[in-house]
């Protein structure tokens, strides 16, 4: 007798914004998918932001891709308080606030180093005020830790297909190194 497949479920609350599937917040409306898998206190996933974050902007706004970012807690066990899991919640709630691009910008500006205490949920919310986010209904989210199954299942999701490390992008599905060129390169041979 053979045991089920472990189903994944996702959470009954998720962000504004989703993936049809739920594990990542979509940016865009280009015909190009383009996954971002990262982690908020992964330092290699802060190179990539700042290397090709202007990139994906640019072709975002130029309607050639949708960008969908999955924020992993993927580097829990590098802080002493689950800093991957509470900053990728909080980058939901900037979602529901409509500023998760510049939120997810702030986090990986004022990156904590791996091995010690993350940002609190204090400054977690202040860095929120940073970018234009209503600090009571913001802070409400963060400090009630709205989004941490969404996160978890996030997570889980990427681990189920296979994502090993941060940062991982796939263009249309394919896996391609995290840098502008290559991206870039990927998205033209990709268009219909």
């Amino acid at each position: 007798m053979s045991t089920p497949a472990h189903v994944i479920r996702a959470p009954n609350h998720v962000p504004a914004g989703v993936s049809e599937s739920g594990d990542g917040i979509v940016v865009g409306d280009g015909p190009v998918r383009v996954d971002a898998y990262i982690d908020f206190l992964c330092p290699f996933c802060r190179m990539f932001e700042q290397a090709s974050g202007p990139v994906l902007s640019d072709l975002v706004a130029d309607h050639a891709i949708r960008l969908v970012y999955h924020p992993m807690g993927f580097l829990d066990g590098l802080s002493t308080n689950r800093y991957s899991s509470r900053a990728s919640a909080s980058s939901g709630c900037a979602s529901d606030g409509g500023r998760f691009v510049p939120y997810a910008a702030a986090l990986f500006a004022n990156q904590p180093p791996e091995g010690g205490p993350g940002l609190t949920d204090d400054e977690l919310v202040e860095l929120g005020g940073t970018v234009g986010l209503d600090i009571q209904s913001f802070g409400a989210c963060v400090h009630s830790g709205a989004y941490l199954d969404w996160t978890a299942y996030v997570t889980a999701e990427a681990i189920r297909r296979g994502v090993s490390g941060t940062p991982t992008v796939l263009v249309e599905g394919v896996a391609v190194p995290a840098n502008p060129r290559t991206i870039t390169v990927a998205v033209a041979a990709a268009m219909p």
